[in-house]
Order: C-alpha cells, then structure tokens, then sequence
C-alpha cells in the first residue's frame, strides 16, 4: 500500500498537527481512521516529493495526482527553480484560501468532496486557477462544479444568496467567471417574479425578498438592483430596496433632531446636541460609508413616488456628514425638490457639520455669527430649486403647490428663529424666498418673527422695523392681531398697522353681516305680504262659496213650495215626482264627480229647469 504525507506548518515555532493521506495503488486514496478533532493519520508508505504553500500553509504532496489534473501545475513543475530545487510552489492570490486547497487536493487524490452552497463558488474559481479542465481528464473539477452551479444552486433562492454571498471574497474570479452577474440575474428574475404575482397582494406579505436582498456588499447590490430595474420591476420595489439597504447599512439614518437644546443667550454660549436612539457613531471618516451613500443616490429611481422625501432628505444629512461629492449632493437636493410638500419640519433640520482629516463633527462654534447650528443653505437651495419648477409649470399651465409649502417654511423659520447665531439678513433673506401671494395669511409668518425677536432681545428698533416689514398686516387672522396689539417686543408702528388692520377687519365683517340681515329681513316681509294675499283671496273664495250657498237654498224653499201646492193634483203628480226625484239628486251630486251612467239617465239640464221654475206657464199651456 503506498501512502502520501501532507504536512502543515504554521508561522510559529510549534508545528500543527501533521496530514497523512493512505494512498492504495493506482493513487485512489482512503482515509482509514481519524484521530483528533482538526487531524487524521495513518502510516505514510511513499515519500512525498513536492511541496505547495497557500497563504502560511505548507502541504507536501506527490506531483502526479496534481500534475494529472492540474494544467496549471504541470506548467510550472518543469520549470527549473521548482522541479530541482526544495523550494515549495507558491501559489497566491489562491481562491478560497487554504481551506479550499485542501478540498481541491481531496479531489486530485479521489477522496470524495461534498459540494455545497457554501463552497461551490470558491472550488469554482479555485478550479480555473489551477486549470482543471476536461482536456486533462474527464469529468474533472471545472466542469462538476459547474454543473452543480448551473442546475443545483441557481434554481434555489436561498442557495443562490448564499453563493452570492461567499463571492465577496473572491474577487476578481467570481466577476470573471460571470458566477456574480448570473447570481444576481437569478435573483432578479425571482423578485420580479414576486413583484408581477403580488401587486394585489397585502402589504405585509409583498416583497419578502428585501431583507435578503439587503444583506450584500454595495457592489453586489447594485448588480442585483440594476437586474432587477431590467426585467421591469416597478420604482417603488426597488424604491424600498434602497431604503431597507439604508437602513441595515447606515445606522445614522435614523437620527432625528428633537430641537435646539441646552443653548444660552449669550454670545458665547453656545452648544448643540444631537439626539438619538443609539449610541453616537465613534468620530472618523468611514470611506465604506461614503461609497454606500454615493451609489444609493445614484441608483435612486427616477421617478417620484420611488422613494419618500423623508428617506431623500435622511440620505441628504449622511451625505453633507460624509462629504460626499457635490454632483450627487446637488442631484439629491433637486430630487427632494419636487417632493418638498411631502416634507417634515424635522426632516429639514439638517446640522452644520465640519469636516477634516479627524472626520465628521457636529459643529459647536461660539465665535462666528454666520455659523449657524443648522445648514441653512441647503434648505435655501432646496426652497430655490422648488420655485424654478414651479416657474416652469406655470408656464406651461399647471398646477402650482406653493400654498402647500408656505406653512412648512414658516415653522422652519420657527424653528431656526431660536439659534442665537442667526443674522437678521440671514432670517430675512430666507422668509422673502416664497412670493407675497404664496401665503394667504401671514400667522405663521408673525410666530417665526416674534420667536426670532423673543431670542434676540438685543436687536435696535431699525432692526426690529426691518424684521416686521416681511409680514402683511392685513393677512394676520383676527387672534393673531389680538395678539400683535399686545406683544411688546413689536416696534411701535407695526402695532398701530395692526390696530388699524383689526378695525379695519372688525368693519369689513361688521358690513358684511348687515346685508345680510337686510336681506333675511326683506324675504321675512315678503313672506308676510304673499301670506296676507293668499289669505285674503281665501276669504273671497269663502265668501262666493257661501253666497252661492244662500242663493241654492232660497232655490231649493221655493221649489219645495211648489211642490206641496201641486201635491194635490193626481193628474200629473206621477211626472212631477220623477221631476222632483231628478231636481233634488241634481242638488246633491258632486259636479267633478258625475259618472257617465247618471248623465244618461238625466234629461238636459236647461229643459228641466224652465220646467221647475216656470210651472205656471206649463199649467196655462196645457
């Protein structure tokens, strides 16, 4: 039985435990028994005759089992230095390390090697270093592994994430044997999948992929992000994409502002504090951050509603804390531009930071009176960059938003009122950024100024007369003037403009309620006058009715009359009757309600009543 002796030595003095592989004949080696936990041993029968040192690993091997099916070896083993010498083969840069070495030297020696996700790309790579291809025999490393690769790990979701995974330490292989970009299509092709079969989805249950997705290197993740954009995905997936990636990889995300704490009113006294959750970041330029922050700006979609003006603007802090370049910096404040009406107060609260060769740092200044604790300028930027689109959709007959910013500028100005470090020209340019028709009442405005003038108590009345000039007295609401007329920190003009504003407003709704009066008024006598008509032509129907109702009864005696002095008479009193019958039924049916049987039974009308009314011209007749 012939044997084969790998043995590995470390950089210290102490040698660890010595490898021996049995090798039977024809080079198919056994392992026969294991002894230890990192090491296995069995007698060595053939001596070893060449050496090859990975990294701080040195493993001495026999040529044939490697040169067999290693081009790459074979090609170096007849150079001189190598085959005649003792010095060992150094192979660098090796793919996967030592530990893959030793799966690749299980594999020349026949032993039997597990393929798995967590190790399939660096045997992949490891196998075009070493050159194992079919021409040196069938059925050899390169070939395996990718056939394990191709129809094994990509068609699983989880088994392709893990290989993406073990790529990041195996560039520039992985990239070269394009074992990334088919990873990454795979992953792709998988969520847009998802995405097309969830649009009805519940929210909770859409893209469950994020996570995962969320956990690669940045260069990693924007491969799979630019697949994913490829096979149609919609913007607001890939939109939260890039916000979970944010939030796993940039935890100063999540810092927030609360407001401007523990500051003194004296000059130089000044301190400012940022509040959070987590513990401060240690101090120190992170160029792994920064290189996160530049390619999530720049893989942002286009389109709006990709991702929200709360994340853009959170992106907007790390990127002023990291420094990142200015064009993506500028393309990030007109993104967030366009959606400035989506925007939080506290979300335009973007710290002063100063940078230099220590890092990023809150700036704590108690010198410079342009040193303000908030970066105003971005903000101003912004608000500019917002009214050049607005002047362009005015010319092209669209919808302006100004009414809708106009209240979140005036609490910013609120809020940046109470730093002790803001000049009045500073304050004044910001609050004459939105045109005068843009605010249609200036309360907003009047509390930034009454906050600015409460923080700066020492301000002259020029300036104090200069502050006030920005808002329009004649828009401040009715409390607000009520309010004005008692501040004392307003100059004294500004007060009577508002006195005057309140009278004039007292006058003007005073107006407006008389004619209104006047006119509910007016339709109350109008109402009486049509009622008293309608009253009075009632009457006179009544009256008709009632006179008609004399004349029918003084009829009605007469006839009676007549009746009983021709009672008496048998010759005629059979025609008489039926005439009185017909006379006193006439009486009694309703006009509007004859039916057309009565009227056929009843003789003309004009006839019968001569005949009644006249009965002694018919006795002289007859």
């Amino acid at each position: 039985m012939n044997s084969l002796q790998l043995q590995r030595d470390s950089n210290g003095s102490d040698k660890l435990s010595d490898k021996t592989i049995v090798i039977p004949n024809k080079l198919t080696a056994i392992a026969d028994s294991f002894k230890g936990e990192h090491s296995w041993f069995i007698a060595p029968q053939i001596p070893t005759d060449f050496s090859i040192q990975v990294q701080e690993t040195t493993y001495n091997v026999h040529k044939y089992p490697l040169i067999s099916k290693c081009g790459y070896i074979g090609r170096l083993e007849i150079q001189p230095f190598i085959s005649n010498s003792g010095n060992a083969l150094k192979l660098e840069n090796f793919p996967g390390g030592s530990e893959t070495f030793e799966t690749v030297l299980k594999f020349c020696y026949g032993l039997p090697v597990d393929f798995s996700p967590d190790n399939i790309a660096a045997l992949r790579c490891a196998s075009e270093f070493l050159e194992m291809t079919e021409e040196l025999e069938d059925g050899n490393l390169i070939s395996k592994a990718e056939a394990f690769l191709t129809f094994v790990v990509l068609s699983s979701w989880k088994d392709t994430i893990t290989v993406l995974k073990s790529c990041e330490n195996l560039s520039p292989w992985a990239e070269n044997l394009q074992i990334v970009r088919r990873c990454c299509d795979s992953i792709a092709w998988k969520a847009s999948k998802d995405d097309h079969t969830s649009e009805d989805a519940a929210p909770n249950q859409e893209s469950w992929w994020l996570n995962d997705v969320a956990t690669f290197r940045i260069d990693h993740f924007m491969r799979i992000i630019s697949a994913i954009r490829a096979k149609g995905t919609r913007a607001e997936i890939i939109g939260k994409c890039i916000m979970q990636y944010a939030k796993k990889w940039l935890p100063g995300m999540d810092v927030e502002i609360e407001g401007l704490r523990g500051y003194g009113h004296e000059k130089y006294n000044l301190q400012f504090s940022i509040f959070s959750g987590k513990k401060k970041e240690s101090s120190g330029h992170s160029k792994e951050q920064k290189t996160i922050i530049e390619t999530l700006i720049s893989i942002i979609p286009p389109q709006l509603d990709a991702v929200s003006c709360k994340f853009m603007l959170q992106m907007l802090k790390m990127a002023m804390m990291y420094s990142v370049s200015p064009a993506l910096t500028t393309e990030l404040e007109k993104r967030v531009s366009m959606v400035l009406e989506d925007a939080e107060v506290n979300d335009l609260l973007i710290p002063r930071y100063q940078n230099g060769d220590q890092g990023k740092t809150v700036i704590m200044t108690n010198s410079s009176e342009e040193c303000t604790m908030l970066d105003i300028d971005v903000v101003q930027r912004i608000v500019e960059y917002f009214l050049m689109h607005e002047q362009q959709q005015v010319q092209q007959q669209q919808k302006t938003r100004k009414f809708n910013i106009s209240r979140l500028l005036d609490n910013y100005l609120a809020e940046i009122a109470r730093d002790p470090n803001l000049s009045i020209t500073k304050f004044q340019v910001f609050a004459e950024l939105l045109p005068e028709n843009s605010r249609s009442y200036d309360d907003g405005l009047y509390r930034a100024i009454d906050t600015y003038l409460k923080t700066h108590p020492s301000l002259s009345e020029h300036d104090r007369k200069r502050l006030c000039k920005i808002m329009n007295c004649e828009k401040l609401s009715l409390d607000a003037c009520l309010h004005a007329a008692q501040n004392e920190r307003l100059p004294l003009r500004t007060v009577v403009q508002v006195l005057f504003s309140e009278q004039v407003k007292m006058r003007t709704a005073m107006q407006e309620k008389e004619p209104a009066q006047r006119g509910i008024q007016s339709e109350q006598e109008g109402n009486q006058t049509s009622a008293s008509m309608d009253i009075k032509a009632l009457k006179a129907e009544l009256e008709n009715v009632k006179s008609k109702m004399v004349d029918l009864q003084n009829d009605y005696f007469e006839l009676q009359q007549e009746y009983e002095k021709l009672s008496n008479k048998p010759k005629n009193s059979s025609g008489w009757i039926l005439h009185w019958r017909k006379i006193k039924n006439s009486l009694h049916t309703k006009p509007a309600g004859v039916e057309i049987g009565d009227r056929q039974d009843t003789p003309k009308s004009p006839n019968t009543v001569i005949r009644i009314l006249n009965p002694r011209r018919r006795s002289s007749m007859s």
